[in-house]
């Protein structure tokens, strides 16, 4: 019998793998500033689940963020029949935290947050979570970054600021950009030495419409986050039922802090970044 060969080009040609964009550390660096520029409040509504991160928090929760650029946000967590559990509020530097289950309530600087000792904890990972609704941090003004490809994602790495070269630096943040859609999919805080601090992962990226008018087109939110202490002290897990962008704001959704004895403020950054100072990582 006659054996026919058949060219292998025509019948099983290669697929195409996706198209990877290209980009360099300025322009991820700009891409990080827009973003954050185009949301100026935000509400949403989600569900948290929680694994050994302070005893106050329950399991499986759902929860309500209200936010304010640049210095206003409030979270709030119920139980599974909309019991309140929680409300955390901060307003510029301070904070107020009420524990409705046992009566408590906790004020200070968010500066101050670790001096709250496990409570701090679950509140720390949880405003880091919440840069998937507000928006990853941009880079300060002046920071230096070192940009890495990595397969089909790039890491772009915020360097601590010392005199050394970029080579010898260390990272305070790495943010990864899928190159495909160059949505930040990952971020990782680390301490001054180096050691890591928490890692947040972005999924299920959804089209959702600002509401401020004149915006041309939806923005891209990520629906699922999930965030693990670096240290082994906890993860957790944000599934949004809801995202709005740009929504006019009542005063009593953000609430009020107030500490009359202090008369002195320190100099206030963003909140975007004052998020990320509060998990024991400098932006």
């Amino acid at each position: 019998m006659p054996l026919v060969v058949l060219s292998g080009c025509a019948l099983w040609s290669k697929p195409e793998g996706p198209t990877l964009q290209e980009a360099t550390a300025s322009q991820l660096t700009q891409l990080l500033k827009e973003r954050e520029a185009a949301i100026q409040t935000v509400k949403g509504l989600f569900r948290a689940q929680v694994k050994g991160v302070g005893s106050f928090l329950v399991q499986r929760m759902e929860g309500a963020v209200y936010y304010r650029r640049p210095n206003a946000l409030r979270l709030q967590g119920f139980n599974q029949i909309g019991g309140p559990l929680f409300d955390f509020i901060v307003a510029e530097d301070l904070y107020r935290l009420r524990l409705l289950a046992s009566g408590k309530t906790y004020t200070g600087r968010l500066g101050d947050l670790q001096d709250l000792g496990a409570i701090s904890k679950p509140i720390q990972l949880s405003l880091l979570a919440m840069s998937g609704a507000v928006g990853t941090a941009s880079v300060d003004e002046g920071d230096r970054v070192a940009l890495v490809e990595d397969g089909d994602r790039y890491r772009l790495d915020v360097l601590a600021s010392s005199d050394g070269t970029a080579d010898h630096a260390t990272p305070l943040r790495r943010i990864w950009f899928d190159r495909q859609s160059l949505q930040v999919v990952q971020e990782d805080r680390l301490s001054q030495s180096g050691q890591l601090e928490a890692t947040v992962r972005f999924d299920d990226f959804r089209a959702v419409q600002s509401s401020l008018p004149g915006e041309a087109g939806p923005l891209l939110k990520p629906f699922k986050v999930m965030i693990q202490d670096g240290q082994g002290g906890g993860a957790l897990q944000l599934t949004f039922h809801e995202i709005v962008p740009n929504p006019v704001l009542k005063p009593e959704d953000l609430g009020v802090v107030r500490k009359e004895e202090e008369d002195i403020r320190r100099p206030v950054r963003p909140m975007a970044h004052t998020f990320f100072d509060a998990t024991g990582a400098r932006s």
